[in-house]
């Protein structure tokens, strides 16, 4: 195929970029006799015998001929570092070069890009079409949103989002926040956000609408249990919470947990004296509405019931890497007269699953409550470069008997609704199913 490959300022009206970052242009008639007469101006008379001859070669394989498009259909335009891709970028330059020479705003919200801009837009488009809802792109300012939720502080109505079934959907209000206060519930459907349609929205891109400065109004519409409501919520400083303990009247000692931070096996291990000390020995460990967090919290929880190497949880890679088994340190304080119930419901999620999988599966204790909501990835967060990164599924979890968390969720062995009206009447049927179980004498998990 023949390549004319010049060096001189002419903008034609296509060109491609090769892997040695040289132009291949596709000429037209008129803007070949251009070129010669800069050429003319800047080449002796040799050059300029060859590049004519160039040019007939040009005319004769006909002036429609696609010079170098594409640079060849079979030939990679980009490779990576080592030198192992076969992307054909000749699409998106083209694309690239259209847009910037025809683009016109006709709209308050259309304009034109920055290149860094379109890199990122680029880079976000690429990864979304892996279809993985939790392998996404971080530009600058949603690095820094990511930085906030994972400290615990931020500015915004306090619920955890995911995507599900193609919805955005409430995995969980966090508890005393704005949206919990604003009667949000999990497995809400987030339709709009300020009037802006969520149909195929990312979670970081609705969490970036949601977000604003502290006391401003953030106006949703959202589907719970069939109905639509406009709901108008205040943002206001989130201080993500931890952990509750509480003694029954009737002996049963009760521990709500609300998140899997960095600092919550410190907690739990508290929480924990204080039940041994509370001299009870029937405990429901809550997880409802907890939508997860760090893995290690979860398996050191899960080390306070195992004995030392149990496994908590399996790391699945596919065919990437063999099944990595995070097992149990082996705090394993408790005797078999511990009765246990883990609560669970469509708000946990995550590490959640991981501590009430591990639990249930061993014999330690009897899921009661409704099913968990299914999130059972692995992601992993890269510095692309210091303001931006990639959040990267990397594996899925399964329980210790190989039970897939991400397909299925967890079924509680006992199935008990929390209806509305339950809890409009200051009612907890889930809870007191745990502990009628519990003060069962033959209870066993």
């Amino acid at each position: 195929m023949l390549k004319f490959y010049i060096n001189i300022p002419v903008t034609p009206s296509q060109y491609y970029r090769t892997r040695e970052a040289s132009l291949v242009f596709v000429l037209t008639a008129s803007e070949t006799f251009a070129i010669l007469r800069q050429m003319k101006r800047m080449l002796n008379k040799t050059f300029l015998m060859v590049a004519v001859a160039a040019t007939c070669l040009l005319i004769a394989f006909g002036m429609g001929l696609a010079v170098g498009n594409y640079l060849g259909q079979n030939t990679p335009l980009a490779k990576n570092e080592n030198g192992t891709s076969t992307l054909d970028l000749a699409p998106f330059w083209k694309t690239e070069e259209i847009l910037k020479e025809k683009f016109i705003s006709t709209t308050a919200s259309s304009s034109i890009p920055t290149d860094q801009a379109k890199v990122w837009g680029a880079i976000e488009g690429f990864v979304a079409s892996y279809g993985d809802p939790y392998t996404v792109f971080f530009p600058p300012k949603e690095t820094k949103i990511f930085a906030e939720e994972v400290r615990g502080d931020f500015v915004g109505v306090g619920m955890e989002l995911a995507i599900k079934e193609e919805v955005l959907t409430v995995v969980a209000p966090l508890k005393g926040t704005p949206a919990a206060r604003a009667g949000i519930k999990s497995g809400d459907q987030i339709l709009k956000i300020e009037q802006k349609l969520t149909n195929g929205m990312s979670v970081e891109d609705a969490v970036s609408l949601i977000r604003g400065p502290k006391g401003e109004v953030v106006n949703l519409t959202v589907k719970q249990n069939g109905d639509i409501k406009e709901l108008a919520i205040v943002r206001d400083t989130i201080t993500i919470p931890n952990i509750d303990t509480k003694l029954r009247d009737d002996g049963v000692f009760v521990i709500s947990l609300y998140t899997f931070s960095a600092n919550s096996p410190d907690l739990f291990r508290n929480a924990l004296r204080e039940f041994v000390l509370s001299g009870s020995d029937k405990l429901v460990l809550d997880l409802r509405g907890n939508p997860g967090g760090y893995l290690d919290a979860a398996v050191d929880m899960a080390s306070w019931f195992l004995p030392l190497g149990k496994p908590v949880v399996i790391e699945d890679a596919g065919l990437n890497a063999p099944q990595k088994i995070t097992r149990s340190t082996g705090y394993n304080v408790f005797t078999d007269e511990l009765k246990m119930v883990v609560l669970i419901n469509g708000g946990s999620a995550s590490a959640s699953e991981i501590l009430a999988g591990a639990l249930s599966e061993h014999d330690v204790a009897k899921l009661v409550g409704e099913k968990s909501f299914g999130k059972g990835s692995v992601q992993e967060l890269v510095e692309i470069t210091p303001e931006t990164s990639l959040k990267v599924t990397v594996a899925r979890w399964l329980t210790p008997k190989g039970h897939s968390i991400s397909e299925n969720g967890l079924e509680p062995e006992v199935k008990v609704t929390l209806t509305k009206e339950d809890v409009q009447k200051g009612k907890d049927p889930q809870m007191e199913k745990a502990a009628e179980l519990l003060r069962d004498p033959n209870f066993k998990p």
